[in-house]
């Protein structure tokens, strides 16, 4: 009987996911939040009941369940375009320029030297009104200007700057494209990050296997609403990341330390943002894979380093000031007792105080519990506006099995939905507590003061 109900509930999540992509999104200025809002709940729901009637029942069927509810919700996400972000407009244009010989940093989009490249569903025509003016149509079309001065309709975002992706995540767009072609829209990346999903639940099912944790808590990344909307109907290149990130845990817990330094230098390469994977696995990979990981790292840039030059840094500068990482503005709550550039010093103290204990404490057999503290901790402190960022957190809530840490996509969702700094500092701080509560519960008594014997007794 449970298992007839968790599979009418994947039916129900598939279809709520289906829903949601065909109908809602983020384009229209006159969007319904209250609707977004709603509906993303329901899906949490149907999610967190689904996984928690999954812990009753053993066997071959939870595989089946895990497989089948990850292919189905996954399936769903790719029916409609993009609804929460533009991003995977910028990846197939890259991929596009790629192919034609051309480096992605070198020129933006806005170039007139690449019109010949540009296809009509990214770049559409500029549509004439009744007095022979023309205009940009379309919610998700963006109204620009080529640098000749010619009107430019495009799909993507920031059309006058370059590019700011590392050269995984560009050889990967390159490579889909190289096997689609430019005119095909947004469903070759979609589909690229299913099958992404899909190999890492199977990773992890392979990995809980062999390592005796509960198989059960792999719903927790397979069935998760922000899987199905960001790594697939949104189709962000961090899922590549993620699955790279995976791969070198497993690896490096199990001594193999060049190969998984190698799969994390090819993880941070995509977006940088899984180097936070790293500090839980310094005491068993050491200089070996701190080694790997850079030589994969650099080797990755070299052939645009010779294309470009110091051109390979794209936009990110740029992009680091723009969110307000520069002048402290983006931390949600450490802006509140340190406001202005301050923020940035607090923040970086608080973060390298957790990388520090996580050094120190993570069992290096298991390492999952001290990604997902530097991860977590990470996403709380800078409060990102994009909860695509927290792809990367999932994997290690489900080895942990720690569910509370949920609550942390779950508040950059909300950031994202409803854009309200008083709102976004609530959900934070709700989300904070949670997990400090659930987690000294865990732990049991004293749990403080074992976590901090090891500072003590080397200050002695």
């Amino acid at each position: 009987m449970r298992i007839t109900i968790i599979a009418v509930l994947l039916v129900l999540s598939a279809a709520l996911t289906a829903f949601s992509v065909t109908t809602l999104d983020l384009f229209p200025p006159e969007r319904d939040e209250v609707q977004l809002v709603l509906v993303t709940a329901a899906l949490w729901f149907v999610f967190g009941l689904a996984c928690w009637l999954l812990h009753k029942i053993n066997g071959k069927a939870v595989v089946a369940l895990i497989l089948a509810g990850s292919a189905l919700i996954g399936g769903a996400a790719m029916v409609g375009p993009p609804n929460t972000s533009t991003d995977s407009a910028r990846y197939a244009w890259d991929g596009i320029v790629q192919n034609a010989g051309i480096s992605p940093y070198a020129f933006t989009p806005a170039d007139a030297r690449l019109d010949s490249l540009r296809p009509g569903w990214l770049f559409p025509t500029p549509q004439s009104e009744a007095g022979g003016e023309e205009k940009c149509v379309g919610e998700r079309i963006a109204t620009a200007r080529t640098t000749d001065g010619d009107l430019l309709c495009s799909s993507l975002n920031r059309t006058a700057l370059p590019t700011i992706y590392p050269p995984a995540s560009e050889i990967f767009f390159a490579g889909v494209r190289f096997l689609t072609g430019p005119e095909p829209a947004y469903w070759p990346l979609q589909l690229a990050g299913l099958l992404l999903s899909l190999g890492t639940t199977v990773m992890l099912l392979v990995g809980t296997r062999r390592r005796g944790l509960d198989q059960r808590n792999v719903a927790l990344w397979a069935w998760c609403p922000l899987v199905a909307t960001e790594a697939i109907t949104n189709s962000h290149v961090d899922m590549l990341g993620v699955i790279f990130v995976v791969a070198a845990v497993f690896l490096v817990s199990t001594k193999k330390v060049w190969r998984g330094g190698i799969a994390l230098g090819i993880a941070i390469g995509t977006k940088l943002i899984p180097v936070l994977a790293a500090p839980a696995l310094l005491r068993r990979g050491g200089w070996r894979m701190v080694t790997a990981s850079v030589l994969s790292f650099a080797l990755l840039y070299v052939p645009y380093v010779i294309a470009t030059g110091i051109g390979v840094l794209g936009y990110l500068p740029g992009y680091l000031s723009e969110e307000g990482y520069q002048d402290g503005s983006r931390f949600a709550l450490v802006s509140l007792v340190a406001p202005g550039a301050s923020a940035v010093i607090v923040a970086g103290l608080i973060l390298a105080i957790v990388a520090v204990l996580v050094i120190l404490k993570t069992d290096q057999n298991q390492p999952w519990v001290g990604q997902l503290v530097m991860i977590g901790a990470t996403l709380l402190v800078l409060s990102p506006r994009y909860p695509w960022y927290a792809l990367l957190l999932l994997p290690f809530v489900a080895l942990s099995g720690r569910w509370e840490w949920l609550l942390v996509p779950m508040a950059l969702t909300l950031r994202l939905l409803v854009p309200s700094v008083p709102l976004t500092r609530a959900s934070i701080a709700i989300a904070i507590i949670v997990i400090v509560a659930v987690s000294l519960r865990r732990a049991g008594p004293g749990s403080v003061k074992r976590m901090l014997r090891p500072l003590r007794a080397r200050r002695s």
